[in-house]
């Protein structure tokens, strides 16, 4: 890492000392972040282009026929509240939220900024939110401000909003949804609870013809605000606030993300209405079904790891004991740096995920199916796990290659942290 001042103005200020400082420490403590790029030919076990929407010779076609039937700018010029908006933006939104079964929605630049908007405008003083620790950063960052979350929830709020993912991003397990509703209204009979979930990794792959699992569970009428995100499996980026029409004004008054951002483009609209048209057709039913059938694939072949995996130190690796309900798969482990370097070399993209990213002690290598991957491709990356394994356990002395080693989700050793979804006894004492 280069710690010297780039600046052209002899040595480095004492600005930047300081902040060579912060990124040497991080170094040392295997948490600096780089960017970095795939090389040609890689396979993709890494993005979240669950439908492989992004890479489908079809849907880019049918992207570029849009774009040459519409007479547009290619940028949008502004914020949507000065020279930004159009009728192409209002008719897709309204296209969008009609077909979410919602009464309105509101186009926005990114799922980061839909969530800084919510949380930021909507909890009034007096109010109360319960969110899941492990909810996205952006959820974080909107309540940074706000400081009625320091309080206790109690009966003399006015309003509380209860925050969660409907699939979450890293462990990649769903949110009890039907069951926290239930609890909300048990407990808070005066409507005054309020559910908001975010759907970005739910969006085209739960729910009929991917409306998301508030859809599949028929709770439309009975959550705030949905957030869908338009980057993962429709494979464009943006998002839209799906919410009553009163809330969709107020955040066009209050949201600073909206106010103060420039709007999406129409190349960027455009893919996003075609992603929709491929969803109300059911054009993407074909590749949910065979991710489907890939995560299961992919969880019998981890699994056959597990004698293999036994050989290691207690702890040292860690396989999912059920198969997993979305396309997420998380290899806990001490190191997953070391694997994730060693499935990268032979041309899987595969990423580490370190803490703070994920809680301490639940570092893992993060594996994400996609439509467009093969069973020849998920074979060739499971043996390449399994070479990586059978390394470590020929550096172990003879006498630790017993059936010791690996931990098995939900089994007697230690699990790594779940997701904790607001449950019946939390909610019980509010």
């Amino acid at each position: 890492m280069t710690t010297k001042g780039d600046t052209g103005r002899g040595s480095p200020t004492s600005l930047e000392q300081a902040l060579a400082t912060a990124l040497r420490r991080r170094e040392s403590q295997s948490k600096l972040r780089t960017l970095k790029s795939s090389s040609p030919g890689s396979v993709d076990f890494s993005s979240n282009d669950f439908l492989s929407l992004a890479t489908t010779k079809e849907f880019r076609e049918e992207y570029l026929g849009e774009l040459q039937q519409q007479i547009l700018p290619v940028g949008s010029t502004g914020s949507r509240l000065l020279d930004g908006n159009s009728q192409y933006a209002e008719q897709l939104e309204q296209q969008i939220a009609a077909f979410h079964g919602a009464e309105s929605g509101l186009l926005i630049g990114s799922g980061f900024d839909a969530n800084v908007s919510i949380f930021t405008c909507l909890p009034q003083p007096g109010d109360t939110v319960l969110y899941d620790e492990l909810i996205h950063a952006s959820v974080h960052d909107g309540l940074h401000d706000f400081q009625a979350k320091l309080k206790l929830c109690t009966s003399s709020s006015q309003n509380v909003f209860v925050a969660v993912e409907s699939v979450y991003s890293m462990d990649g397990d769903l949110a009890p949804l039907s069951e926290m509703v239930s609890i909300m209204k048990e407990v808070y009979p005066g409507n005054n609870c309020h559910l908001i979930v975010d759907e970005a990794h739910a969006t085209g792959i739960y729910g009929p013809r991917g409306r998301g699992r508030v859809s599949e569970l028929g709770l439309e009428q009975d959550v705030l605000v949905r957030l869908h995100t338009f980057g993962k499996a429709l494979g464009s980026n943006g998002a839209v606030i799906l919410c009553s029409p009163t809330i969709r004004s107020y955040l066009i008054n209050y949201a600073r993300p909206i106010i103060f951002t420039t709007f999406l483009s129409y190349p960027n609209l455009a893919a996003v209405k075609v992603a929709y048209e491929w969803l109300a057709a059911g054009k993407t039913e074909t590749l949910s079904s065979q991710l489907t059938h890939l995560i299961e694939y992919m969880y019998a072949r981890l699994r056959s790891l597990g004698p293999l995996a036994r050989r290691l130190e207690a702890g040292s690796f860690t396989l999912p004991d059920a198969c997993p309900q979305s396309a997420i798969f998380a290899l806990m482990m001490q190191q997953p740096r070391e694997l994730a370097a060693y499935c990268q070399a032979a041309g899987f993209v595969v990423r580490a995920v370190m803490h703070p990213t994920v809680p301490l002690g639940t570092e893992r290598v993060r594996i994400c199916l996609h439509a467009g991957n093969t069973e020849q491709e998920i074979d060739a990356l499971v043996d390449r796990v399994r070479q990586w394994l059978e390394q470590k356990a020929a550096c172990l002395p003879t006498s630790s290659s017993d059936d010791r080693g690996v931990q098995i989700e939900g089994a007697s050793a230690p699990a790594p942290q779940a997701v904790q979804t607001p449950s019946a006894a939390v909610l019980a004492k509010l």
